[in-house]
């Protein structure tokens, strides 16, 4: 059955269907239609995200072809644009794209329900010198669906805590407690500061949130059925929805990353929880007046302890349907290796391997309590901050209702209880259509 990235609707199942029967016995490491051996001049064919990882592969790729000796055509896109190209595509079997960058966590498993991806499960388990077990524990375990490994963690984060150190007397809060307490201390809303912004669009939320669910001894799923209804997921939405309430800024349930992130950049809050990947935003001049007085820390606890996502925000796979399989892997072999993630990561982009979160060398290029409060979360944090279902974008509007009522300070509990029948619903959906 094959279904599109951005469509709910998931009862078109023909064309896939018989898709996998023309393909027949085509092996998932690359299979070959269309023509057969490509011609020498055949260039090797990206498709990525236009991402600082993408962007400094880019600039490298003259190394690469001379070494596999071919010419390597990468595409940079919008998140959009590539999941409109992968939709269109790769449901018409087009042989046009060898590597993809794709998100493991929001669309991985309908990737692989499509029998989109190749299995890699041989090659990075079969390559002693690529050091597949260097990977991230929690990142490794999210490259794989139904026991193969189907892409490969280029670039990871988790949440950091930023906040003002010239507000924040002595160290900053390490629990949740603390941090409730010094947000609202902090607030003046006569005076348009607030003591915390953070993200409060009903489904753009849901990732972020996921660390306090986490941390409040909760989880989206348990045993396969929801986990939104039960008490400990109640008091994550109550904490974190009377948070935005009582010390954010007006308008917080029409805010995602675009919207809060100036608020603190502007210094107009006290503390913001967001991915540790954006903190460029708050030493450019250009768009912070907090570079000076900017402070990073790791997620704090809650009752359950610090609990924090790590997770590999982008990935490489391979195209069921490329016909260079075997150049597709040497990109992503040499994109992902030890040498090119340490080069990489001492440019400030976060990679995936275990060895470079102990490396100064790699770590260099962050602020010292930055890099302080990454190799935290990268020890300690949980491989997913959504469900892992099918339909992600719509089970993130489903889990998202109970944020946005306790940020307009309503009654968490009856919203909640509402959204995971809901939810519960879904997901006997969702696994009836995985497993069709």
């Amino acid at each position: 059955m094959s279904m599109s990235i951005n469509s709910p609707d998931l009862s078109r199942r023909a064309f896939g269907r018989l898709m996998a029967t023309a393909l027949g016995g085509a092996a998932l490491t690359g299979c070959t239609t269309g023509g057969g051996t490509p011609a020498p001049d055949t260039p090797l064919r990206v498709m990525a995200i236009n991402h600082v990882w993408s962007q400094a592969i880019r600039k490298r790729l003259a190394e690469f072809e001379e070494r596999i000796g071919r010419r390597v055509s990468m595409s940079l896109l919008t998140s959009d644009q590539l999941a409109n190209s992968y939709n269109v595509k790769l449901n018409a079997s087009a042989t046009d794209i060898d590597v993809m960058m794709v998100r493991a966590l929001q669309e991985q498993l309908l990737f692989a329900h499509n029998g989109w991806l190749a299995d890699l499960t041989g090659r990075v388990r079969g390559d002693a010198a690529y050091q597949w077990d260097d990977f991230l524990p929690a990142t490794r375990e999210r490259s794989a669906t139904d026991g193969k490994v189907l892409s490969v963690p280029v670039v990871t984060e988790r949440p950091a805590l930023y906040y003002r150190k010239d507000l924040v007397g002595g160290a900053p809060p390490a629990t949740l407690d603390d941090l409730m307490e010094t947000a609202l201390r902090l607030t003046d809303r006569a005076g348009n500061f607030f003591g915390f912004v953070g993200r409060g669009q009903r489904s753009g939320a849901v990732s972020m949130w996921s660390s306090f669910l986490y941390s409040f001894g909760g989880n989206f799923t348990i045993d396969g059925r929801s986990g939104i209804g039960r008490p400990e997921a109640i008091r994550a939405y109550e904490y974190y929805g009377g948070l935005l309430e009582r010390a954010g800024p007006p308008g917080a349930t029409n805010m995602s990353l675009e919207q809060a992130m100036p608020i603190f950049a502007q210094g107009k809050a006290a503390f913001y929880i967001d991915a540790d990947a954006i903190y460029t935003n708050f030493l450019d001049p250009k768009i912070s007046t907090v570079r000076e007085t900017v402070g990073f820390a790791p997620f704090p606890a809650g009752p359950a302890g610090a609990r924090p996502f790590n997770i590999p925000s982008w990935s490489l796979g391979i195209s069921r349907f490329s016909r260079l399989p075997d150049a597709a892997w040497e990109f992503i072999r040499w994109a992902s290796g030890p040498e090119m993630v340490r080069g990489l990561q001492a440019e400030g982009i976060p990679g995936a391997r275990q060895e470079v979160w102990s490396d100064r060398a790699t770590l260099a290029s962050f602020p010292p309590d930055l890099a302080r409060s990454m190799q935290t979360g990268a020890r300690i944090g949980v491989g997913i901050d959504r469900p892992d279902v099918l339909q992600v974008g719509r089970a993130r509007d489903i889990i998202g209702r109970p944020l946005v009522a306790g940020i307009l300070g309503q009654p968490v509990a009856p919203v909640a209880r509402e959204a995971d029948a809901e939810f519960a619903d879904f997901l006997v959906r969702d696994n009836r259509y995985r497993e069709a």
